[in-house]
């Protein structure tokens, strides 16, 4: 009796497996790592307080972006414009939408905390589509 007391039940290990796969398959499209000076600069529907950060990865759908937040922020940005540090690349007007916004590491004594925010694109036009593409393939270095 004691071997089946440890051993794990069947229906556990399913709803385990059915669950990370579901997670696994909410993506439609394959996200893509940001090439080093690829920048995100995030615009609140109120006219200041802009935010920069460095893109981590993207996809057709969204991207993530890294950026420091100070003792107030705000998650209301409701577009964004995509630009290369070299200037070979500007994409303004992006609408999003976001999905997450955490802390990626504490820093005691720092008013200042360095932050992820997973961001999904709204509705885009044929031509800020067409310009994400030409983002996708000049200027990240391969699957997440």
């Amino acid at each position: 009796m004691a071997c089946d007391a440890q051993r794990p039940d069947p229906r556990q290990i399913w709803r385990r497996y059915t669950k990370m796969n579901r997670l696994h398959e909410r993506r439609k499209h394959k996200r893509f790592q940001a090439a080093d000076g690829a920048l995100a600069v995030l615009r609140p529907s109120w006219p200041h307080g802009t935010t920069m950060g460095q893109i981590i990865d993207i996809s057709r759908d969204g991207l993530a972006v890294r950026y420091i937040a100070g003792e107030e922020r705000s998650n209301d940005s409701s577009e964004l414009s995509i630009i290369f540090a070299d200037h070979s690349f500007y994409l303004p007007k992006v609408p999003i939408k976001t999905i997450s916004d955490y802390e990626i590491a504490k820093m005691p004594f720092i008013s200042m905390r360095p932050r992820r925010r997973g961001l999904q694109f709204g509705e885009l036009t044929h031509h800020q589509m067409s310009e994400l593409e030409y983002f996708i393939q000049n200027h990240t270095t391969g699957e997440a």
